[in-house]
């Protein structure tokens, strides 16, 4: 069946075609005689417009990026940006808008800053961000962006989407501190996010609250590998310590991998706590910190629709947490 065109509706509605054309892009300036008729007309004609031709006219592309500055296998792997996503995709089914997933641990020969500048999307959502990814910069000055997680640097006009980190690992180290451990570890995630920094800060200040020094502290990536790889360093240590504090469900799993054939019971010998919350925290006992992910992503989505519209949300927008007690670190 042929597409109606612009200039039928026009002729139905007994209108011109710039008044379809102000009701098809939502112009207020249109009678509601005039729109009453139009929409009758489009109503009757099944006409749909023709988004290209709307983009062409208007500059806009009605899709926005999704900058994750990862390799494919973490963010393939990490159910916390799976999570996200997922909720990002809700909001945007909604909307007029589509998803451009733009995946580079790196930029070179900015190709992806440049299809960005370019007019490739109307907007980017940045979430993964590290101190070190300058390319990220470059884009927050070409489109409006949201971040999901604090940014190294906060610029004014920056829209971010988060929770508190801080205050989520203070939480979690007190819980092993009132089960009376008193030799605890981090194992971090990449310290060139904020998002790592504040829970490892989180930590420390549960510790020197309580009067107690960390009994290690070992930087992981947010990977199961990571986490792994941290706990061999742990129990390297001269003194094995009986509770950890982990960045993330993943590198948690990992930790346990290797507490378990090292011999550990956990949580008898050793309790662990993650953060997350994922799916993968249920299935292993885990205890661990839950963040709304899901609804981290639907708010980013949502924030950027909001300022595209002209609606300018506020800056800052944080997210609760709450700490799921499992096996790993049962209450006392």
């Amino acid at each position: 069946m042929p597409r109606s065109t612009i200039e039928e509706v026009a002729a139905v509605a007994g209108v011109s075609r710039s008044t379809v054309s102000r009701v098809v892009n939502g112009s207020t300036a249109v009678s509601p005689e005039a729109l009453a008729a139009v929409q009758k007309a489009i109503a009757e004609l099944h006409y749909a417009p023709n988004r290209a031709a709307r983009s062409l006219a208007s500059r806009q592309t009605h899709a926005i990026g999704l900058v994750v500055p990862e390799d494919t296998t973490r963010f393939f792997g990490d159910p916390f940006l799976a999570s996200v996503v997922a909720g990002i995709s809700s909001r945007l089914a909604s909307s007029d808008y589509i998803l451009n997933l733009l995946i580079a641990s790196d930029d070179p020969g900015d190709k992806m800053t440049s299809f960005v500048r370019n007019g490739g999307v109307d907007a980017a959502i940045i979430v993964s961000h590290h101190a070190s990814d300058s390319f990220v910069e470059r884009i927050a000055d070409a489109v409006p962006v949201v971040f999901g997680g604090r940014p190294a640097r906060v610029r004014e006009r920056d829209l971010i989407v988060d929770v508190d980190n801080v205050q989520a690992a203070e939480d979690a180290t007190r819980h092993l501190i009132a089960l009376g451990r008193r030799r605890i570890a981090t194992i971090t995630g990449t310290l060139t996010m904020a998002v790592s920094v504040d829970r490892r800060d989180g930590f420390l200040a549960a510790l020197n609250e309580a009067g107690l020094e960390p009994a290690g502290i070992i930087d992981g990536d947010f990977s199961e590998q990571g986490g792994a790889d941290a706990a061999q360093r742990l129990l390297a240590q001269p003194e094995r310590p009986d509770a950890v504090f982990v960045a993330s469900d993943l590198m948690a799993r990992g930790a346990i991998g290797v507490l378990r054939s090292a011999g550990l019971r956990v949580p008898e010998d050793i309790a662990v706590i993650g953060f997350d919350d994922s799916a993968l925290a249920a299935a292993s006992d885990l205890t661990s910190v839950r963040q709304p992910m899901f609804l981290q992503g639907e708010m980013l989505a949502g924030l950027i629709i909001d300022e595209l519209a002209g609606k300018h949300p506020a800056p800052l927008t944080i997210l609760p947490t709450e700490l799921v007690v499992r096996g790993s670190a049962p209450a006392a």
